[in-house]
């Protein structure tokens, strides 16, 4: 019998497994279901090269559509999965067209966080996660136009220094107390937002919105100050949601993400998933994690693929992200939540430096500004969990990778 696979979702996670399935030797069908008209893409660009112009949309495909001709991959795109039937082991599409499977993988990603707030109707507001958000965005991004973006995220603050190079007066309103306070210590935190400061960024920190004004079009946006911040666009960016609704009602477990095993194997043997849409076991922090990341979607990719096609292969990764926000190269390796302790390594002014988050004396997170090396070579200290003096993370002359033990 000729095995089918279906893989439902076509982000950057869908292609890969695709991509892997065909390089593990999957001589069945594969056939790959998206709800966007484009081949699997790269989002990370969207609110980096792609919104300033630098980089044409068909440099964001993963692959081009000639790879997936000749991988014997059928693309189903345009086409929404509305129903999973686990019994009869088959995905129902939006036009009424049934797709059976032997093996499936739920590649579903994750959707924008909205904001709810009178206005957020109006013509001129914007959210961006894909190819036709910042297609949107861009037509209104002309110099001297005021930009309002509402959060100070990693999205919020590429999406500013975009903005901000293009001409565009820019202010940025965040609930939070800091920027990127969801992921970066007050260290990192205040070298951003003075870096933003400088180009000519302004802040509302401490600061929710309360309506987005205008007849048809934006503005102006009310804060809970009371403040009236006028607005030619807005762009919301406060976070985004996994798309678990079709596992859910599939009965799969489900815990603020898909529950997977190390293998990215759901709660049904036949099903695998993996990408955002994914709560899955990390040795290193001993917990589940949902993690947003371009590498996490990846590895659970070739991990899920290998295991399909008969390997016993364990997702066993030190988590790392990067942002890219003027010249500033920001990679991060670990997850610093939880941390007790924080070693700076370098000078912030040169700006070229690290942040380093130790807990009990072990290294679990580095954020490295314009660091390649210490980013690369911090992810061994980080696996490896051993205890490791301040001093020496402290002292730049000495390499991260001869702390190795």
């Amino acid at each position: 019998m000729n095995e089918r696979v279906v893989i439902a979702g076509a982000g950057h996670a869908a292609g890969q497994v695709a991509a892997s399935l065909r390089q593990n030797k999957f001589a069945g069908d594969i056939v790959l279901v998206g709800d966007e008209p484009y081949l699997p893409y790269q989002r990370p660009p969207l609110s980096k090269k792609f919104l300033s112009g630098e980089l044409p949309a068909e440099r964001l495909y993963c692959k081009p559509a000639s790879f997936y001709e000749e991988a014997r991959v059928e693309l189903r795109l345009d086409s929404s999965v509305v129903a999973l039937d686990r019994q009869a082991k088959s995905l129902s599409l939006e036009d009424g067209e049934t797709i059976n499977y032997d093996k499936l993988v739920l590649a579903l990603g994750s959707r924008v966080r909205k904001l709810h707030v009178d206005g957020s109707g109006l013509k001129g507001v914007h959210y961006l996660r894909n190819i036709a958000d910042v297609d949107g965005i861009r037509k209104r991004m002309e110099p001297g136009r005021r930009m309002v973006i509402v959060g100070a995220g990693y999205i919020g603050l590429e999406v500013a220094a975009v903005a901000q190079q293009a001409g565009l007066d820019v202010t940025v309103i965040e609930m939070a107390d800091r920027v990127m306070s969801r992921v970066v210590s007050a260290e990192i935190s205040d070298f951003y937002q003075i870096e933003h400061t400088n180009q000519g960024v302004k802040f509302r920190l401490s600061t929710g919105v309360t309506a987005l004004n205008g007849k048809k079009r934006v503005k102006s946006v009310t804060t809970s100050e009371g403040e009236d911040v006028p607005a030619d666009i807005v762009v919301i960016g406060i976070g985004i949601l996994p798309n678990t609704e079709l596992a859910t009602e599939a009965g799969l477990d489900v815990d603020n993400g898909i529950v997977v095993d190390d293998h990215c194997q759901t709660s049904d043997p036949d099903i695998y998933a993996v990408g955002d849409c994914t709560l899955h076991p990390n040795a290193i922090y001993e917990r589940q994690l949902r993690l947003e990341s371009v590498h996490n979607a990846l590895e659970q990719a070739k991990t899920a693929a290998a295991n399909i096609c008969g390997k016993d292969i364990a997702y066993a990764q030190v988590p790392w992200f990067w942002s890219d926000q003027y010249d500033l190269k920001l990679q991060i390796a670990g997850l610093s939540e939880g941390y007790d302790d924080v070693v700076i390594r370098g000078n912030p002014v040169e700006r070229s430096f690290s942040c380093l988050y130790l807990r009990e004396g072990r290294l679990i997170a580095v954020d490295a500004i314009n660091a390649p090396r210490d980013f690369v070579q911090s992810k061994q200290l980080i696996a490896n969990q051993v205890e490791i003096a301040t001093d020496k993370l402290a002292d730049s002359d000495v390499a991260l990778k001869d702390l190795v033990t």
